[in-house]
């Protein structure tokens, strides 16, 4: 065993060795980062993320693989484009949406701001893409000219929400599902114990799609100057309208005034060197730099001592115990807001949401947290993201201010509870429980039973009750009656703008508005440090996303020096190093671990 764990450590740090020399050796030859004149290329691919869910070291090894991450945090986005708006360095931006995959439309509309925010300051923005959807085409819609593909198209088609129902095969396998809500419009567990979605369902559903659709439609027709009335004919009429362009999506998107002209890729550079922009190495397309690189190219943050606005992200299921980022855990997610309390520099506490919910006990672990903060003098400012619904409503509720954009998608105030039974997948089987207890509830809870309507009467029982604490805790939080909250819950969802109606929200407005927020309540005046409360890295995941932001390791790519693609996969094609991160020296290191995962 010491010497596969010798040869082990030989093989993986000696190869490390040999990439920092190069790098160390490239460092010298940069030339310097981001040029005069350069266009900021914008090619998001993947999902749009408040916070990243794969691992630093993940995402450190794919990048020095040349490998993609297919996440782009938001933050970093917006960053980058409101640092390029003042930085005269860079002319332009060039959008490239069609990789990106279509999300929640408050995050795009954050980006969409950022982007107006380029245009205030002088600089034009270009999209192009082949086929875009529409919320690739949300974002190109921002620009001053849209371009496609002659070959491409754009594909508006309105929003919609099926799901898949359960009930019958549940009922072929034997399976008792037993259901347990509060709130006439709470339905997120019907499709396992219906075979369709019920009439409240659709009722609520369509409510709150229907307005986000319409807030949709007002925007992009505002920004591409055309009547909204017939920008939504254009959408529900399609077949009819493709006939008079005989299938040629690329010229119907001209003809409804959604792109500016097409070209190919060849042409949109012809055209951007004819206005002036450089050519680029070897004297091959035109002079620019991507997102990761640009952001490399950022003064980073040093150790920022002046009291200022901390921000921690929720992203994800709210689960129980500690969990990684891209998952709100009850005690992790609890713990930065407390450790962003003890904190002397923060002054204010911005919670960004993005959130449909999960477990309630843990939604109230961060809750307890935002109202200890409150109590200690520090103000709370909930930013709510795509979705901040259920759950993540409960760790919203009790804040200073509460914003959300427009297109959040929030409420859903209520309570359900499911629980199964399997003595008829028993029973297919040839199989039967019995047996004897000491009382009438004893063995209630074995799942091989049938429901003892008694368990069920308990069940029902703590769910009123999860029920009543959320409307009394809401009612408490925004100042209003039971009543008053009870008849807008019911586990409804609302759009943000349509929350902000009936006083679940404060105001619209995006992260940076709540920022701005929070340090006007914490009196911070205008300049003031923002910093992110995160799980510490360790040393060695520290040292490869630092060697990983380096310059120089993007002038290693362009020379053709990679690390092979298997070096990103290490951390699931050799787990044993994984283990070896936690090796302690000098003692026997014993494992219980099968690491046979199939691949």
């Amino acid at each position: 065993n010491m010497v596969r764990l010798t040869i082990i450590n030989l093989v993986f740090f000696a190869f490390l060795a040999i990439v920092l020399i190069l790098v160390v050796a490239a460092t010298a030859a940069d030339e310097h980062g981001v040029q005069p004149d350069s266009v900021l290329v914008l090619k998001p691919q993947g999902q749009l993320v408040e916070q990243y869910s794969a691992a630093p070291l993940q995402r450190a090894m794919s990048r020095l693989s040349g490998e993609d991450v297919n996440q782009v945090q938001l933050r970093d986005l917006v960053g980058a484009i409101d640092a390029a708006a003042k930085d005269a360095r860079i002319s332009r931006i060039l959008l490239l949406p069609g990789e990106l995959d279509s999300g929640g439309f408050a995050a795009l509309r954050e980006v969409g701001a950022a982007l107006d925010r380029f245009r205030a300051a002088g600089k034009p923005v270009i999209a192009w893409g082949v086929n875009l959807d529409q919320g690739q085409y949300y974002l190109a819609a921002h620009a001053d000219r849209v371009l496609l593909d002659p070959q491409g198209g754009v594909m508006l088609t309105g929003l919609a929400n099926y799901r898949l129902f359960y009930k019958d095969m549940l009922d072929k396998l034997g399976v008792d599902v037993h259901l347990f809500r509060v709130g006439e419009f709470k339905s997120a567990a019907e499709p396992y114990i219906l075979d369709h979605a019920s009439a409240e369902a659709k009722q609520a559903d369509s409510y709150w799609m229907g307005g986000l659709w319409d807030g949709y439609l007002d925007e992009v027709a505002g920004l591409r100057k055309i009547d909204p009335a017939t920008l939504r004919d254009d959408v529900d009429n399609l077949p009819q309208h493709i006939a008079s362009t005989q299938g040629d999506l690329a010229k119907l998107a001209l003809d409804q005034h959604l792109i500016d002209g097409t070209a190919t890729r060849a042409e949109l550079i012809a055209m951007l060197r004819g206005q002036g922009v450089p050519a680029g190495e070897k004297q091959q397309g035109f002079r620019q730099v991507d997102l990761a690189r640009y952001v490399d190219h950022l003064p980073r943050e040093g150790k920022l001592l002046a009291p200022g606005v901390t921000v921690v992200v929720a992203e994800g299921e709210i689960v129980g115990g500690k969990r990684a980022p891209g998952a709100v855990g009850g005690e992790s997610t609890a713990a930065l807001i407390r450790t962003a309390r003890e904190d002397r520099r923060t002054k204010a506490l911005v919670l960004r949401v993005n959130s449909p919910g999960g477990e309630v006990y843990a939604a109230e672990e961060i809750r307890r947290e935002v109202a200890q903060t409150r109590a200690a003098g520090i103000p709370v400012v909930v930013s709510m993201g795509n979705v901040a619904a259920s759950g993540g409503y409960w760790i919203s509720m009790n804040a200073n201010r509460i914003l959300a954009e427009p297109n959040t998608i929030t409420g859903s105030i209520g309570i359900f509870g499911m629980y199964y039974t399997v003595p008829g997948t028993l029973a297919k089987l040839g199989i039967r429980s019995d047996g004897v207890a000491t009382g009438p509830m004893a063995g209630a809870f074995d799942i091989t039973r049938p429901l003892d309507p008694k368990v069920g009467t308990v069940i029902q029982a703590v769910i009123d009750k999860g029920y009543r604490d959320f409307v009394s805790k809401v009612a408490e939080a925004r100042g209003k009656s039971y009543p008053d909250i009870d008849a807008i819950a019911q586990g409804r969802v609302w759009t943000g703008r349509q929350a902000l109606e009936r006083g679940l929200v404060d105001r619209l407005g995006g992260l940076d508005d709540a920022v701005a927020e929070a340090a006007t309540l914490a009196k911070l005046g205008k300049d003031y440090p923002v910093r992110y409360e995160e799980a510490p890295l360790g040393s060695f995941e520290r040292f490869l996303v630092n060697l990983n932001r380096d310059a120089s390791t993007h002038v290693l790519q362009s020379w053709g020096v990679r690390l092979p693609r298997w070096f990103a996969q290490l951390p699931e094609l050799a787990p044993e190093l994984e283990l070896l991160r936690h090796a302690r020296a000098g003692t026997p290191n014993i494992y219980a671990d099968c690491l046979c995962s199939p691949r």
